[in-house]
């Protein structure tokens, strides 16, 4: 797989990894697509293949209580889904860790959301961004900013009036 972004991904480093639908569309139509992509998280996070027999969904719960026995490629510290778009803070594991997630991540979601939806082409807004986090403050906050991400959608004004709880 060759990756043509100008950013290099090395192993420990943290990053801030997002994209959104093609056009700025919705990606997340209903609540079981947003449950499916939290699903696709997980299962994509092995240096192994996703396989077929892997997308037999049962709910994200049944998952959750597995014996983890699988090699990472990333550390998902963080994530923010949105009607249009995500954000994951992610620390890459192996080499080519988080370009082979994100591969695995995005075809997954694209050809289940496809597939559902009946349609084809592509689902998201060219190759997924990513911006090196360098420092500590930075790091911190990034990781509110994802976090409240989601506050927009209810209160738009947040950020003028603040949050009281």
């Amino acid at each position: 797989m060759i990756d043509m972004r100008k950013i290099n991904f090395h192993e420990d480093e943290y990053y801030h990894v997002y994209n959104r639908g093609t056009d700025k569309r919705t990606i997340f139509l209903e609540e079981r697509e947003y449950e499916r992509f939290l699903y696709l998280l997980y299962a994509c996070n092995d240096v192994n293949p996703l396989l077929n027999s892997q997308f037999y969904y049962r709910g994200f719960a049944s998952i959750v209580t597995q014996i983890d026995t699988r090699e990472k490629l990333v550390n998902i510290l963080c994530f923010c889904l949105m009607p249009n778009h995500y954000h994951l803070l992610l620390q890459q594991r192996v080499k080519e860790g988080i370009s082979r997630f994100m591969q695995k991540l995005g075809t997954g979601y694209t050809m289940y959301f496809n597939t559902k939806h009946k349609r084809n082409g592509v689902l998201f807004q060219g190759v997924f961004k990513g911006i090196h986090v360098e420092d500590e403050r930075y790091l911190t906050h990034l990781t509110r900013y994802i976090h409240l991400n989601p506050l927009e959608l209810k209160k738009p004004d947040w950020k003028k009036i603040g949050v009281k709880n």
